[in-house]
């Protein structure tokens, strides 16, 4: 949903890297970063916080969405990206 200016025409681009991360997908005229969580981040909560402050501290905004969110209602976290994306407006 994110590929080719789908959502809202904006543009993202997958493994950006910032620091020392790599962000899932960024959208650079809104400052936004979506982290698609998976299994892999089970019991990482500690580990997601400090990487999520990191790149607020340098001037992001982030959001985490969980696989089974977005296989469970694709529409919904389409909605809320987009919404988050206008919110700097």
């Amino acid at each position: 949903m994110l590929r080719a200016r789908r959502l809202g025409r904006l543009k993202f681009r997958r493994q950006v890297p910032f620091g020392p991360y790599v962000t899932d997908f960024y959208c650079a005229e809104h400052r936004l970063v979506v982290e698609l969580d998976g299994e892999s981040h089970d019991g990482q909560r500690d580990r997601d916080a400090k990487r999520t402050a990191y790149l607020e501290s340098v001037g992001l905004r982030v959001i985490r969405v969980t696989n089974s969110e977005l296989a469970s209602n694709p529409e919904g976290v389409a909605r809320f990206i987009l919404s988050q994306a206008q919110a700097d407006r």
